[in-house]
């Protein structure tokens, strides 16, 4: 629902990684010879969405900018399992010593994209499309954000700063549902309003108040109907609530604009991969 540049936290996410895996140093890789090379490569053993390129990359280059990266996949592609994903060469020691950071990052945003896909695949031929939350994992948002977007998903708003949605608590502390909208256009003419709401009563409130989007949070799928047919068209809808895959098609036949769910990036299930290593003769 905005633009956003998935990469602005991509270097904080690396240093963090690696400060807390490395710390003062590996103490294992300092076994293995300074000049010793090697190449890997990295295979998925399950079939998945690849995504995490860009945080790959960063977390070798960090560690040894001479480490030599060749991609055999493109970011978003489907992979089977046993493919390789792709073949690294360099320094022996800097390569073990990245791996674990490295394949962290590609595991975790190639499921939240495969989930995503999953998703996604299940609102074909609806004009329904799927969002994320903020239900992310903790200095994740960006990237997870990003793997939605990989995986064929749309974005709900990225943090509090960048759309207003009114909640229950909100609505009480404003007094009523229009004088939460009516403060929210005075203060932030150029933002986005969206109100989550409980009820048809509600519903008639936020259409009448002129919302962008109305959530429709835990409604029964009758009640979703009644309010799409209501509604008319004079706002968007957002379904949400304890949202599954088995629920998406008939929610997306009422007719909402969106379905968001928090599933898709914190219940997904990373994907497993594996980095084969392979000494070459030692220098010396």
């Amino acid at each position: 629902m905005t633009s956003i540049n998935y990469f602005q936290d991509l270097t904080a996410n690396i240093q963090a990684a690696l400060q807390e895996d490395i710390g003062a140093g590996d103490l294992t890789a300092d076994l293995i010879a300074p000049k010793q090379q090697a190449t890997a490569t990295v295979i998925t053993k399950e079939p998945a969405i690849i995504c995490g390129r860009p945080w790959f990359d960063a977390v070798m280059q960090a560690v040894n900018s001479d480490i030599d990266i060749k991609w055999h996949v493109s970011e978003g592609q489907s992979v089977d399992t046993g493919d390789t994903i792709c073949t690294l060469k360099g320094a022996a020691r800097s390569i073990l010593t990245a791996e674990r950071s490295a394949l962290n990052f590609l595991q975790t945003l190639s499921g939240t994209a495969t989930q995503t896909r999953q998703y996604v695949d299940l609102l074909q031929n609806t004009h329904t499309q799927l969002l994320d939350t903020r239900k992310t994992l903790p200095g994740l948002r960006l990237a997870q954000k990003y793997a939605v977007h990989c995986g064929g998903g749309k974005n709900h708003r990225i943090g509090l700063y960048d759309a207003i949605l009114i909640k229950e608590n909100h609505i009480m502390a404003a007094g009523s549902i229009a004088k939460a909208i009516d403060k929210a256009r005075q203060q932030h003419p150029d933002k986005l309003v969206e109100v989550e709401t409980e009820n048809f009563d509600e519903v008639q409130q936020a259409v009448n108040a002129n919302t962008d989007i109305i959530m429709l949070d835990n409604f029964s799928l009758e009640a979703i109907q009644q309010a799409v047919k209501w509604v008319n068209k004079r706002c968007l809808l957002e379904v949400s609530g304890n949202v599954e895959s088995v629920d998406l098609m008939a929610l997306a036949l009422t007719g909402v604009d969106y379905i968001s769910t928090g599933a898709i990036t914190k219940h997904l299930h990373a994907i497993d991969f594996s980095m084969r290593f392979h000494l070459q003769q030692e220098l010396n």
